[in-house]
């Protein structure tokens, strides 16, 4: 295969991507067309269709990509079968691509797909097995709305301390159901 080509096709996709971001920041994805988005990236609509079906296949390939970059990050506890519960690292890497959550958030994906894994065996551990799946939501539900506060507030607490709220949620736990 051409070098050169390749090079071309990456470049083109990447123009698509990143003007697609930028619109869903402003405009819903039913509101973007498939012109819209060539004549911003200054592209034809033959090039979008050689790389994409259609918007919505566009928009599931930035949401793939999340998705891996995510999965990297806690790949060796997915390798190994552990879970360090270090969601600092989650919070630095969303910090670095807010836009990238942003968009996924408003495409709806927290909703069908969850970018992070609970470890059920941890869950199991604490909980047995009474409740374990509506522990298992609240904990993903409350995450997901943790961070979508968080971006929309412009990241201003820094990662760290926003791991500190998620580490006192669960020392906090034990502390207040042992007064009730």
């Amino acid at each position: 295969m051409n070098t050169k080509n390749n090079k071309r096709k990456r470049e083109s996709m990447q123009k698509i991507e990143q003007v697609l971001i930028e619109f869903l920041q402003t405009k819903e994805l039913n509101q973007i067309s498939v012109s819209d988005i060539c004549k911003k990236a200054d592209l034809n609509r033959s090039t979008f269709y050689a790389n994409y079906v259609d918007i919505f296949e566009l928009a599931d390939t930035i949401r793939e990509k999340l998705e891996a970059e995510v999965s990297e990050l806690f790949k060796d506890e997915i390798t190994e079968g552990f879970n360090s519960n270090n969601y600092l690292v989650l919070f630095q890497h969303i910090r670095e691509n807010q836009i990238f959550y942003r968009t996924y958030f408003k495409l709806g994906y927290d909703e069908e797909y969850k970018i992070w894994q609970y470890d059920y065996n941890l869950a199991k551990k604490h909980f047995g097995d009474r409740f374990i799946e509506y522990h298992i939501e609240f904990f993903k539900s409350g995450l997901n709305r943790i961070i979508k506060i968080w971006l929309q507030n412009g990241c201003k607490e820094t990662p760290e301390e926003m791991f500190e709220i998620i580490k006192s949620e669960y020392r906090g736990r034990e502390e207040f159901f042992a007064d009730k």
